[in-house]
């Protein structure tokens, strides 16, 4: 006859079962937008005030080499959910598609929440999931705490997003900061946030991910000094003589376009990027995106106190980074969407609190990327990674195990659109960097703005509107270069004499051999960030919501 466990065994199951959760490591990852690798005080910026990213970065391992997959925000943070390169998962502002069902069940999220994570996602989305894209239900359904928004969230996010509405601040940071410390403290107060349990579980440990849209131009543009401000959004850097960019040149002073006219059209360049073309809108944008990061930073602090408070310190791994950097009027450019440094170059930073203390404090100028994050957290939660991955695991490099995870970095921009962008590819080491772009032949953002001013037509939807036809022009994108699609202009840098990448050095003829090498590891590199399987989207256009009664409204 079986016999009912005693209290006392009930009893150490339950501890038994606590102890298990607590040896497996939390994880906060902290995700930026449109902050380049030079915004912090530890990445070289020596007038922004970031004292607790900089403390973060000197307790673990600050990565001085890390790059993202692609410098626009929609394919860059589906590479870090599913850590695949964009060539691989298909998404993007003009591929028309949404991220499968299939697809979004090897995300980290879902993965670690299948393991027994207790999940929260707190911010920005910016990855149209499941049937129907932002409306699915898909993503928000995938977490046990949910309070964020689809698309931009602007600086004041109550404006524009209902779930936020029972916040007590108004201003972004602070918003989001109330969405982690509702998550952190199991209290779950917060009337917008959606959950799915009353309480965290005692047996479980948590990944949580925190993601701004700052410094972001949608946050920043939008700051507008509200009486209910913290005064870190009014005043700090405004009596600081701000120094302009390196090789900045203002948009009349343009003599030498970096690039061809027919590579580049930096005449259909989206407005929202003109800030750089004159000094004094230039400087102005700049301080905002200094204030922006010093709150964030003072976030940074908030949460590593309530941590400590909590006795969760010891046993939480923060990762901190950005999903792509920003142009700000060098060599006369503005926005992303490139795959110079100044785009593809962020910031990263790993604190594991259970590494040995000679493991850390340390940088490293390993060649890194955001696909890599996914599968560091999931070896480190003692998971293994789905064979989708494409990116390396870092915690043999976290443990001084090994200095280096890969020979080449792979870098793209599929976002070749009205608005003038290049489709290009790059392939570099710590040396050499080689980029190569294609012919540019998309329908001109000026014209489509002249057209629909004149027929009253909304602008928004004349720019942003994607239909079946651009679906089918995107995987043209993807696949051609693949088939033996030419390139119309290349470039070649010595990053380690040229970090700036001022000379192209790819018609000169002392360095034919290494073009020809260079455009060898681009064959192999493409090829593998490809890969063999087709992408695991939905169709995701204006037609294909149209068809069932729907708008889409830009994101």
């Amino acid at each position: 006859m079986l016999k009912k466990p005693s209290c006392i065994l009930v009893v150490l199951g339950m501890f038994l079962q606590v102890a298990i959760a607590q040896d497996r490591p939390n994880f906060i990852f902290i995700l930026t937008d449109d902050q380049s690798y030079g915004m912090m005080g530890c990445t070289g910026n020596e007038l922004v005030q970031t004292p607790n990213l900089d403390q973060l970065a000197k307790d673990g391992v600050l990565f001085t080499n890390a790059h993202i997959t692609s410098a626009i925000c929609t394919p860059s943070r589906a590479s870090i959910l599913t850590s695949q390169l964009e060539r691989k998962h298909g998404i993007n502002f003009n591929s028309g598609t949404s991220m499968s069902a299939e697809g979004w069940a090897n995300a980290y999220p879902v993965v670690m929440r299948n393991d027994g994570y207790y999940t929260g996602w707190v911010g920005k989305n910016h990855v149209p999931v499941g049937e129907g894209g932002y409306t699915s239900g898909l993503m928000e359904n995938s977490f046990d705490y949910w309070y964020a928004g689809h698309g931009h969230l602007n600086f004041y996010p109550k404006d524009r997003h209902k779930i936020f509405e029972d916040a007590q601040s108004d201003t972004q940071v602070e918003v989001i900061g109330e969405g982690i410390t509702d998550f952190l403290s199991n209290e779950q107060k917060l009337k917008g946030a959606i959950t799915f349990l009353d309480k965290r579980p005692a047996d479980k440990p948590f990944m949580l991910s925190v993601c701004f849209n700052l410094p972001h131009g949608n946050g920043t543009s939008s700051m507008q000094q509200r009486e209910t401000d913290d005064e870190i959004y009014k005043s700090l850097y405004r009596d600081t003589d701000l120094p302009l960019p390196e090789h900045y040149v203002a948009k009349a002073a343009i003599k030498s376009p970096k690039l061809p006219e027919s590579i580049h059209r930096a005449y259909d360049r989206q407005t929202g990027y003109d800030y750089v073309d004159r000094p004094e809108t230039l400087k102005e944008r700049y301080t905002r995106q200094l204030q922006a990061m010093t709150g964030i930073d003072r976030l940074v602090g908030q949460l590593r106190g309530t941590l400590q408070k909590q006795g969760q310190d010891k046993n939480t791994v923060l990762i901190f980074t950005s999903d792509h950097g920003l142009f700000m009027g060098q060599f006369g450019l503005g926005g992303k969407a490139f795959c110079y440094e100044q785009t593809t170059h962020v910031p990263m930073i790993v604190y594991n609190p259970k590494e040995k203390k000679k493991n850390r404090g340390i940088t490293s100028d390993a060649l890194v990327q955001s696909i890599d994050v996914a599968p560091t957290m999931l070896t480190m939660a003692g998971i293994t990674p789905p064979t989708t991955y494409q990116g390396k695991d870092l915690s043999k490099l976290l443990a001084g195990e090994s200095s280096e995870v890969r020979d080449y970095l792979y870098t793209e921009n599929l976002w070749s659109t009205q608005f003038g962008n290049p489709r290009c590819e790059a392939v570099q080491d710590k040396e050499w960097k080689y980029i190569r772009y294609y012919k540019n032949e998309t329908f001109s953002a000026k014209k489509k703005i002249e057209a629909a001013k004149a027929l009253d037509v909304n602008v928004n939807k004349m720019l942003y509107k994607v239909n079946d036809i651009d679906l089918a022009q995107y995987r043209a994108f993807v696949e051609d270069p693949l088939h033996d699609e030419q390139p119309v202009y290349e470039e070649l840098y010595h990053l380690t004499e040229d970090a700036k990448e001022t000379t192209n050095l790819a018609s000169e003829g002392a360095y034919k051999d290494k073009l020809e090498y260079m455009r060898s590891v681009w064959e192999k590199e493409i090829r593998r960030a490809r890969g063999t399987e087709p992408p695991m989207v939905l169709r995701y256009t204006a037609d294909s919501e149209a068809e069932k009664g729907k708008i889409i409204q830009p994101k």
